[in-house]
């Protein structure tokens, strides 16, 4: 399921993989694996991808459909 949501996500935000290759510090290609399911995406990488598109790791895992994030848990 994420691999839609990683690919929907960046569609919908226009950006390209290279972009988010960037943000993640790995290649274009080692990115585009993760949205072909080639490679599996590492739970930091995934939590990086769920604050820049402003969303929840739920949302891009598919356990919700809900796109906001949980709200900052204050200490």
């Amino acid at each position: 399921m994420y691999l839609e949501k990683l690919r929907e996500l960046r569609e919908n935000n226009d950006l390209y993989q290279k972009d988010l290759a960037k943000l993640l510090n790995v290649s274009q290609q080692y990115y585009s694996e993760y949205e072909i399911g080639n490679r599996t995406i590492t739970l930091d990488l995934l939590m990086i991808l769920a604050d820049f598109y402003n969303t929840s790791t739920d949302y891009i895992l598919g356990r919700t459909n809900d796109k906001e994030p949980y709200p900052k848990i204050k200490k």
